[in-house]
């Protein structure tokens, strides 16, 4: 490891050294490292303004950039030996030092006109937005194969269930753009995300911007920001969007928390909807029969990491003043933990869903039971005049008579229909299959097969 300096940045007002709990309990080193490539870059970018802007000299920046590339090229490297024993409190002192260690006091110029406020703000805009475009295209990936599989299944029918109760009868082509439809939605508030990313804060120095006479366009189009900050106070303290990226992260598990919670289902006794393939499920230590979904359980437990980590970055900016504190130091292992977490998410969540086998005789089997035409017999009534609530309370007493006597609709003979009312006629049979229940939910946004095909059309267009 190279002979890194450890200096304090801030060391010329105190005269003694600081505490070493204080060493321990203050250093951020430890996991803000990763951001050393967005550091240099950033700092490469400063120099070339600072010569452009005419503050240090053309030479002078030439030497700071060479010594920026020789710590890049040394950290890439070396990796996490670079940073062992790095008595350094964060990645901007100890790339500063380092480049002090490697071309002299010219290096001191480097931190002119901005601060380790501006500074860390611009480091994780930068991480932040080429990892919101990762997570962008893995969200697209999924929604991609929800889509292939409602093409690939746009007219098998299943039960639908509304309070874990058979309801009526849909597609399994439209219950995958029901997740289709929930992940479009986290692409765009990913892609809102990312615009409010893009705002460069360097320039914005401690809090109340800088004396020197800094061009922060030229560092803005330097570094790819869309735009500048408008305030300095706000440019140093604001986080809203980590925490927009931390709800996003969440609500993206959310929805996957609740397909994963019915993969569990579908693959129990019970269900019997899906078979797993063997390398994507797991067994038991104890019992030799099981076949465990962990794939999707552990997806359902990553929900209560990700809105942990967004109720604690809430909570961090809830009582701080205004402008920097170091409370903020806290955004980085929450931002972090819920990115690399999701993106594999996203990845093993693809990769489970290529992977498991659609029982479709099973799903035939299981809405066949029960009386999930239900509704549809009292819409045959509506459609013959009936008001709807007094046909639902007719095919609701026929419910109640085929239970008390373990029948099922089919089982009735047409004087026992006539019974309970005269409407009905020879066709009714025809009209409650589970074909026919689909097949009449051909209205924009339902679920016939005819629907979801153009549901999907609609989909990939916007893709």
């Amino acid at each position: 490891m190279p002979n890194t300096h450890d200096k304090k940045l801030w060391s010329g007002r105190f005269s003694e050294d600081t505490a070493s709990l204080l060493e321990k309990f203050n250093s951020s080193l430890a996991f803000d490292k990763r951001l050393y490539r967005q550091d240099i870059a950033c700092s490469i970018v400063h120099a070339k303004m600072l010569a452009h802007s005419k503050i240090v000299l053309n030479e002078e920046t030439a030497e700071i950039i060479r010594g920026l590339n020789k710590i890049l090229e040394e950290i890439e490297i070396e990796k996490d030996e670079w940073f062992e024993n790095n008595k350094n409190e964060d990645i901007h002192s100890a790339i500063e030092n380092r480049l002090v260690a490697l071309i002299g006091e010219i290096g001191k110029k480097l931190h002119t006109g901005r601060s380790r406020n501006d500074q860390v703000a611009t480091d994780i805009r930068l991480w932040l937005r080429e990892e919101v475009k990762i997570v962008i295209e893995l969200l697209q990936n999924l929604r991609s194969i929800f889509i292939d599989l409602a093409r690939t299944n746009f007219n098998i029918i299943l039960p639908g269930y509304t309070h874990l109760q058979h309801a009526q009868p849909i597609t399994l082509g439209h219950y995958f753009l029901a997740y289709e439809q929930k992940l479009s939605r986290d692409i765009e508030r990913f892609k809102q995300n990312l615009e409010r990313i893009n705002v460069l804060p360097l320039g914005s120095g401690a809090l109340a911007g800088t004396s020197f006479p800094i061009d922060r366009n030229f560092v803005a189009t330097e570094l790819g920001f869309k735009n500048i900050t408008e305030n300095s106070i706000d440019g140093v303290s604001d986080r809203d969007f980590v925490c927009e990226c931390l709800f996003n992260i969440t609500l993206v598990n959310i929805h996957l928390s609740q397909w994963a919670e019915e993969m569990v289902l579908w693959n129990t006794e019970e269900f019997k909807f899906i078979s797993i393939s063997d390398a994507y499920a797991t067994g038991s230590s104890m019992m030799p029969q099981k076949k465990n979904p962990d794939i999707p359980e552990l997806i359902r437990g990553k929900t209560g990491r990700f809105t942990g980590n967004l109720m604690a970055m809430l909570t961090v900016l809830k009582g701080i003043p205004q402008a920097y504190n170091k409370d903020l130091q806290e955004d980085k292992e929450l931002i972090f933990d819920s990115v690399d977490n999701i993106k594999i998410v996203l990845q093993i969540a693809c990769e489970f869903l290529q992977n498991i086998t659609f029982n479709k005789d099973k799903m035939h089997e299981a809405v066949e039971r029960g009386f999930i035409s239900a509704t549809d017999a009292a819409d045959y009534l509506t459609k013959k005049g009936v008001p709807f609530r007094i046909a639902h309370e007719v095919v609701g007493e026929i419910v109640s008579y085929c239970i008390e006597r373990n029948r099922q609709f089919k089982d009735l003979s047409m004087s026992e229909w006539n019974n309970f009312h005269k409407l009905f006629g020879d066709d009714i049979m025809d009209k409650i299959t589970s074909e026919a229940c689909v097949e009449s939910k051909n209205v924009y946004g339902g679920t016939s097969p005819n629907q979801v095909l153009s549901a999907i059309d609609r989909a990939i267009s916007k893709q």
